[in-house]
């Protein structure tokens, strides 16, 4: 639970900025937080699969890993001794969502900030899940401040500059932010985020537990650089939102009144069928950036898993790209970037 020595007043002003991802980090942070009820026949997969996730980044950066009481001897036996096991009530693994977004204040100092989790608009159980911002802000060593807003970390992406892309679909959604408008979730988000500009994406209501988070759909690569997500197949549901998305994208322009310099990733056509279902989430976008590498998944489909690798190391070619097999995360609805959390 979070002290009051931890909190700052709603009222003080905040003169945040969220970096680049790309930024150095001092550690990753994950949540060994699968569970029977929710994983069923795929939970000790999901377990291997967080571990090597885990294990990957910790050859570049140190890694926490937040883990029920009862399981630490069952992560300690599948995560790598480097990787930091601190003991926490769990309700999931998606660390991007539940836990603080780290910023820093003007003086350089930096905090963590809570966007008040509530299950994805209360789609799934988060009794323990929505404390884990504020138990991490203290494991981490940093001031904690609640935001008025209520979202997850996958639903904002920034370029470091200034500009940040979102969809209207998961912020701007009765079961987050009832009644809220657009101007004033802008006005909250650019105050504690230290943003300029939000070019905002609509997104897609109900057809995935987060309502099309952005860091499906499209990533910054630099400030001006942009990495967005196709779907090829026209049956799909996405594939009209993801044009609607490049469309928006082609016209829009950054703080600095730029155009934006857009880069396509398809999506893999075929993936392995051991645990491919309806929520299978394939796509290259949810990757995460370690320390001189980006950790990427994989599908099975050759020719994609390829593409992504090639245009992944030209846009970062000072990065070793990892790419991994996630198929049971995947086909929980997340990817790579879902499980993880940068502290700055």
């Amino acid at each position: 639970m979070t002290t009051p020595d931890q909190l700052i007043s709603h009222a003080d002003p905040v003169r945040a900025g969220m970096p680049d991802e790309g930024q150095s980090h001092t550690r990753t942070w994950m949540a060994f937080g699968a569970s029977q009820a929710i994983w069923g026949g795929m939970l000790a997969a999901v377990q291997t699969q967080l571990a090597a996730v885990a294990n990957t980044i910790a050859r570049f950066e140190p890694v926490s890993m937040l883990v029920r009481p009862n399981e630490m001897e069952l992560a300690r036996r599948l995560c790598h001794p480097s990787v930091e096991l601190h003991a926490c009530a769990l309700d999931d693994i998606w660390m991007r969502d539940s836990g603080p977004c780290f910023v820093r204040q003007a003086n350089g100092d930096v905090l963590a900030l809570d966007f008040n989790f509530n299950g994805w608009g209360h789609k799934q159980a988060h009794k323990h899940d929505q404390r884990v911002a504020a138990q991490t802000a203290k494991l981490a060593g940093v001031k904690l401040k609640r935001s008025n807003l209520v979202l997850e970390g996958g639903a904002i992406e920034v370029d470091g500059a200034g500009t940040a892309l979102m969809t209207e679909s998961s912020i701007l959604n009765e079961n987050r932010n009832p009644g809220m408008s657009k101007q004033t979730a802008e006005s909250r988000l650019k105050s504690l985020l230290g943003l300029e500009q939000i070019i905002w994406l609509p997104g897609i209501r109900w057809h995935d537990i987060t309502d099309a988070h952005i860091d499906f759909y499209a990533r910054f690569v630099k400030p001006g650089v942009v990495l967005v997500h196709l779907e090829p197949n026209s049956s799909s549901y996405v594939h009209a939102m993801t044009l609607r998305h490049l469309e928006i994208l082609r016209s829009a322009r950054d703080a600095r009144g730029e155009a934006l310099n857009i880069v396509l990733l398809e999506a893999p056509r075929n993936v392995r069928q051991e645990f491919r279902n309806e929520h299978f989430a394939a796509g290259y976008l949810n990757f995460y950036l370690a320390k001189n590498a980006l950790i990427a998944p994989e599908f099975g489909d050759q020719n994609a898993d390829e593409n992504a690798r090639k245009v992944l190391q030209e846009l970062y070619p000072e990065r070793e790209i990892v790419q991994i097999n996630i198929d049971c995360i995947a086909a929980g609805g997340g990817g790579i970037h879902c499980i993880t959390q940068q502290q700055i």
